[in-house]
């Protein structure tokens, strides 16, 4: 495994109306479309995602330089009040394959477009995958998370201003 590779082809691009990274990470209320490559897809392959409320996204942090990256420990959002927690432990755009992973609201499909609401990736990021958001798959048991987390989303999903 290690120095393996593998190739990954995009499925489709963002289309949002957030040209660049906030740079208060306020992303409520940003509606975007997810377009699949026609090429490579037909309606077919969006059958019954209309009845679902959720999907899970995973994308390309296309914008993050390979300079940028980062492999061990940080103080998430470099506020240095908090705790220096390794790469793994936080979900930074600064991964070290630049892959991110956004559940949103499914508000429509229409062909090979959906509309979604709250995905937190910018206009042209390529999306890597879609599954439906299954509650099955979600957590089992109780949650738990660092008091520093809470407080770093605490205002991730407020409205954005435009």
């Amino acid at each position: 495994m290690e120095g393996s590779e593998f190739r990954i082809s995009p499925i489709g691009v963002v289309r949002s109306p957030v040209k660049t990274r906030p740079a208060d990470d306020a992303w409520g209320g940003v509606v975007s479309k997810i377009e699949l490559n026609g090429r490579r897809f037909s309606q077919e392959s969006m059958a019954g995602l209309q009845d679902f409320s959720h999907i899970q996204v995973v994308f390309y942090f296309h914008l993050v330089s390979p300079e940028e990256i980062q492999s061990g420990a940080r103080h998430p959002g470099s506020r240095t009040d908090w705790p220096k927690v390794g790469i793994f432990a936080q979900r930074t755009r600064l991964r070290p394959n630049r892959l991110g992973v956004s559940t949103c609201r499914l508000l429509r499909v229409d062909g090979l477009s959906l509309s979604v609401l709250d995905l937190d990736a910018v206009d042209e990021t390529p999306v890597i995958d879609l599954k439906p958001y299954v509650l099955e798959f979600g957590p089992k048991g109780d949650v738990r998370q660092p008091a520093w987390a809470s407080e770093l989303m605490s205002t991730y999903f407020d409205p954005l201003e435009k």
